[in-house]
């Protein structure tokens, strides 16, 4: 039975909630409102001419900043900053791939197993094990990198730069470019 007090309420430590109901909240507001990228960006002073940078996200309106910060202490990591181009929308994140590779990839494999996007989350995962081990320092390695990459989040339809074109100059080799 519960303790309350005069007041009516409950118990303040049986109100907090369990480490696994916490996970399961966060899982619910990562379906509707995370995700995943690789992002691959062009860095001339890389041996191919590209850098790869996972990063998990959340996206929330700034009057529910307070699940962001559920999620950054639930995670013990990240940053909370607004969305570029929108001041109204605040974004978690999480670039570390420390961080991505021993708390992230853990909670998307126990929590988000049942979500619509549990492929990216794979694919996610994958790529995040292939950069903690070293496999984007040689071509090939990066290569099927981009390949995975632009094969997430409805086959890189939001990318800027066309596949073909950085396969291309990363497979035949970089060259820093000329001046």
């Amino acid at each position: 039975m519960r303790s309350e007090n005069l007041d009516g309420a409950v118990n303040q430590q049986e109100r907090l909630p369990s480490e696994e109901c916490r996970a399961w909240f966060l899982a619910g507001l990562v379906e509707g409102e995370g995700s995943v990228c690789i992002c691959v960006k062009r860095h001339p002073a890389r041996p191919f001419g590209y850098y790869v940078q996972p990063e998990f996200f959340i996206y929330q309106h700034r009057s529910r900043r307070a699940l962001l910060e559920m999620a950054m202490e639930y995670f013990g990591a990240g940053r909370i900053r607004p969305k570029p181009g929108n001041a109204d929308v605040l974004v978690f994140s999480i670039l570390s791939r420390a961080v991505l590779a021993e708390r992230v990839l853990p909670f998307l494999s126990d929590y988000m197993q049942y979500s619509a996007r549990i492929a990216d989350y794979e694919k996610f995962a994958a790529v995040v094990r292939m950069l903690m081990a070293g496999v984007h320092h040689v071509s090939a390695g990066l290569a099927l990198i981009v390949e995975i990459a632009y094969s997430m989040n409805m086959a890189g339809k939001q990318r800027r730069t066309p596949r073909d074109e950085i396969l291309g100059r990363i497979l035949r080799g970089h060259m820093p470019d000329a001046r």
